[in-house]
């Protein structure tokens, strides 16, 4: 029988068994709370060296370097339905084909993750978002694929997306959501939310952005941050929307958006803190002649805010790199877009003028909650995919919503401590 040795302990065990026995040194005391149906990888003790070798949470450096090394070798790949020619590029040909005035703006490559039955439907929501965020890193940032998951260049499952998670955690990124899971997530059912999504891609060194949404009414719950004025002038202020500090308030969402925001901000060299959301051209700045593209300040009301915020996002032009006659492809990545409840990842934002003139946008989404294969054919027959991807303002019904994205580059040092600290900036409905 072949054997193989554990890199943690480095004893020899059938390599059948391997992958049992390695998760055995991620697992605390407490492990057993959580349900093993959930997780290709089984949670079973084990006694000796190696699990006092292993212990709790604070061997140290060391330990979490162990573990890393471990997962790079055990984690898997996460499956998805593969469409010939890629999901973005059907897409992209049917909305060349809208003949209504329209001018849309899409991300580069990214891979459609559905939930499965009798697997992850129903909480597993946000690592799906993960994965379609992660499937456009790796594709379309060499930097990014050198970084995440030991550079394995592939998207892993949902239990291999919990134990990086932890290890993030337990290097110290996003305390306050460690300390609410009780540090542990692997082979829960938990829901996640931006800010679990932002812990576990910023401790790969990528900058991971967090932007709240929510009604003015609430404006008096939201304290100003110390040093918030810091790269004022970068920031597009829409409906004045400042960066603030939210106290302890509850209900569903509530817990993304308290831990969300930075405790204090940045200084003005830390252009890369600051870039949240940056004053820019748009594309049809040039070449819409006199028509914004941008809302007027009467239309910028509500969840109007939102949408603006997605077409400034998208539609910087020093990110857009080429395009149709009538669809942009930008060098942005998707947005991981929570609510309460469920989330979905923005790919692309479109605009129609009406006949009076006014823009009329529309989110283009890709929902975990739909099947790919339904997805891959409504495109390729130009039929009904409408109804899968497209979201008017009039769709935006809850009362606060987060957006997660990814600034280029990696993060070193002194800027990797930092991003420990989960922040954002707040901007009001």
């Amino acid at each position: 029988m072949d054997s193989s040795i554990c890199p943690f302990c480095h004893l020899s065990f059938p390599s059948s068994q391997l992958q049992w026995h390695a998760n055995t040194h991620f697992d605390d005391d407490d492990d057993n709370s959580r349900s093993p149906s959930v997780s290709g990888l089984h949670f079973d003790s084990t006694s000796g060296d190696c699990k006092i070798w292993c212990g709790g949470r604070d061997n140290g450096v060391w330990k979490v370097e162990k573990k890393i090394s471990c997962l790079v070798d055990l984690q898997r790949m996460g499956e998805f339905h593969k469409v010939e020619r890629g999901l973005m590029a059907l897409l992209r040909n049917c909305l060349e084909s809208d003949t209504e005035n329209s001018r849309t703006i899409l991300s580069g490559y990214v891979d459609h993750f559905q939930s499965i039955r009798f697997e992850d439907v129903g909480w597993g929501c946000g690592w799906r978002n993960i994965q379609m965020l992660s499937s456009h890193l790796l594709a379309q940032r060499p930097e990014a694929r050198e970084a995440m998951f030991g550079g394995s260049g592939f998207v892993p499952d949902i239990p291999s997306l919990q134990r990086w998670l932890e290890i993030a955690w337990e290097r110290g990124f996003d305390a306050p959501g460690s300390d609410h899971f009780n540090h542990a997530i692997y082979g829960s059912k938990k829901w996640i939310g931006a800010t679990e999504c932002a812990a576990l891609l910023r401790s790969f060194g990528l900058r991971v952005r967090v932007v709240d949404f929510g009604p003015k009414e609430s404006e008096s719950f939201y304290l100003s941050v110390p040093g918030s004025s810091a790269g004022a002038k970068e920031l597009v202020r829409i409906n004045d929307g400042k960066k603030r500090k939210a106290p302890n308030i509850y209900g569903p969402i509530d817990r993304y958006l308290s831990r969300a925001v930075a405790e204090s901000g940045c200084s003005q060299e830390e252009k890369s803190c600051s870039s949240l959301i940056q004053v820019c051209d748009t594309v049809d700045k040039e070449s819409s002649d006199d028509r914004m593209v941008n809302s007027t300040t009467q239309q910028n009301e509500g969840h109007q805010v939102l949408m603006d915020f997605v077409w400034n996002y998208f539609s910087c032009k020093d990110t857009v790199q080429f395009g149709y006659r009538r669809v942009l492809i930008s060098e942005k990545t998707p947005l991981y877009f929570q609510h309460d409840g469920h989330s979905r990842t923005i790919v692309g934002i479109q605009v129609k003028y009406q006949q009076s003139g006014i823009p009329q946008y529309s989110l283009l989404v890709l929902d975990p909650g739909h099947r790919t294969a339904a997805l891959e054919r409504s495109l390729r027959e130009k039929v009904g995919w409408q109804k899968y991807i497209k979201r008017g303002v009039h769709t935006l019904k809850k009362q606060q919503y987060q957006l997660c994205y990814v600034d280029p580059g990696i993060a070193r040092e002194e800027e990797m401590e930092k991003l420990k600290t989960i922040d954002s900036v707040f901007l009001e409905f």
